[in-house]
């Protein structure tokens, strides 16, 4: 990696930098093979706030569809549950159009900010919806609905899922 993007990389993962999100943006814009693993490498850290910035980092590559796999990866993650909200909040940088299924299940399994910041983005993004979409949809409500992590939510969740699937569903139907 040339000295540049390592500077680059000491800033933002330097605590005491304010402006590390800028420095971010310039490691997207200028990140070869290397530095991809090495912020693939910190998404996967212990540190969530580098983890964040990276996924930032990673937004402003060419190399969206691996970040968005091991974003995703990192959001269903048990032991971020507490962290869901920010990883989720990243994906506004990303093209999610590819990615109906995936937000759906955060939608459906995580916590009160995923979930409500998933349900944005279904309402929102143009996702590209084929049968087996739709099939992969039903199985993860299938499973939530037997398995609800918060049972108090199944009334409101069913009230907005179960329209969208049929209504999905009449886009083929026709």
């Amino acid at each position: 990696m040339d000295q540049d993007l390592e500077r680059l990389f000491e800033k933002m993962c330097d605590p005491n930098e304010s402006d590390a999100y800028v420095f971010a943006d310039k490691i997207g814009l200028k990140a070869d093979e290397v530095a991809k693993n090495r912020l693939i490498e910190l998404v996967n850290g212990e540190d969530w706030e580098i983890a964040y910035l990276s996924c930032r980092a990673l937004s402003k590559t060419h190399w969206q569809e691996e970040a968005l796999d091991v974003i995703f990866k990192v959001i269903f993650d048990r032991k971020n549950k507490k962290r869901q909200g920010a990883f989720v909040q990243i994906l506004e940088e990303f093209d999610l159009s590819q990615r109906f299924v995936d937000v759906f299940k955060v939608y459906l399994f995580g916590n009160f900010k995923a979930s409500t910041l998933a349900k944005d983005y279904l309402d929102q993004v143009e996702f590209d919806i084929t049968p087996r979409t739709i099939r992969k949809a039903e199985k993860h409500w299938n499973h939530y609905l037997h398995n609800p992590e918060e049972p108090d939510s199944l009334a409101i969740k069913k009230a907005e899922v179960e329209p969208m699937l049929l209504e999905m569903k009449e886009l083929f139907s026709e």
